[in-house]
C-alpha cells in the first residue's frame, strides 16, 4: 500500500518550463555561446548550478554560481514566459491533505524559490515536507532528495509515490525505489519511459495511484 505522496515542483505542479527554458538560452546568449534545443532539454529537472557546470568550459571566467546567478536574474523579467499551475496540481494536493495523506515537495530549487512557487500556487501549507537544493548534496538524477523526504515522513521508499516531468527526476525516483508517475508537461511520453505510470497531467490521478 503506498503511504506518501512526494512531488517534484517545476513541471509538475507549476508549468515553468518555458520560463526556465528562455532564461537559459538568454544566457548562452548574452555570452555569444551557441546552443542546440537538445543541449537545453538536459537542464530540465536538474539543480541549475550542475547543468550550467556541464557547459563551464564555453563560459571561460565565470563560475557555475555566477551563471546560475544570472539565469535567475534573466528569469524574473517581466517580458519572460509566465507560469501556470499544472492542470489536476492544486486539486490533487487539496485532496491529498484532506485524506491525511502524508505529502513533500521535492525540488531542484532553492528553499526561497520553492516556498514562493508554492505559496503563489495555495498549496505550501499542505505540505508535511520540503526538500530544496539547499537541503541535498547530490541533486537529481540522485536519489538523495527523495530518500531525505521520505526519512521527514517516516515512510519507507517503497510506500511512496513519486510525481515527476523529467527523465533525471524520474531516474532519481527509480534509483530511491519508489513508485514514479510522469506527466508529460514538459517532455514527451517517450523520453518518460522509464516512470512506471505515464499521465498527460494530474486531473485524473487519484489516490492510491497503485496499491
Amino acid at each position: 500500500m503506498k503511504e506518501v505522496a512526494l512531488f517534484d515542483l517545476d513541471g509538475t505542479l507549476v508549468d515553468t518550463e518555458p520560463r526556465s527554458r528562455a532564461a537559459w538560452a538568454m544566457l548562452f546568449a548574452a555570452h555569444g555561446v551557441p546552443v542546440e534545443p537538445h543541449a537545453l532539454d538536459a537542464f530540465a529537472g536538474r539543480p541549475g548550478k550542475e547543468a550550467i557546470g556541464a557547459h563551464l568550459a564555453a563560459f571561460p571566467g565565470h563560475t557555475a554560481q555566477e551563471l546560475y546567478t544570472e539565469a535567475l536574474a534573466y528569469s524574473t523579467r517581466p517580458d519572460m514566459p509566465h507560469a501556470s499551475p499544472v492542470p489536476g496540481a492544486v486539486a490533487l494536493i487539496t485532496r491529498l491533505r484532506d485524506a491525511g495523506v502524508p505529502t513533500a515537495v521535492v525540488t531542484s530549487g532553492t528553499r526561497e524559490y520553492a516556498r514562493g512557487e508554492l505559496a503563489a500556487l495555495g498549496v505550501l501549507d499542505h505540505l508535511d515536507a520540503l526538500v530544496t537544493a539547499d537541503d541535498v548534496e547530490r541533486g537529481k538524477p540522485d536519489p538523495e532528495g527523495y530518500l531525505r523526504a521520505c526519512t521527514l515522513l517516516g515512510a519507507r521508499p517503497e510506500n511512496a509515490v513519486v510525481f515527476e516531468d523529467a527523465p533525471a527526476g524520474i531516474t532519481a525516483a527509480r534509483k530511491a525505489g519508489a513508485f514514479c508517475v510522469a506527466v508529460t508537461i514538459t517532455q514527451p511520453a517517450e523520453t518518460l519511459a522509464d516512470a512506471n505510470l505515464v499521465v498527460p497531467d494530474l486531473t485524473g490521478v487519484t489516490w492510491p495511484v497503485i496499491r
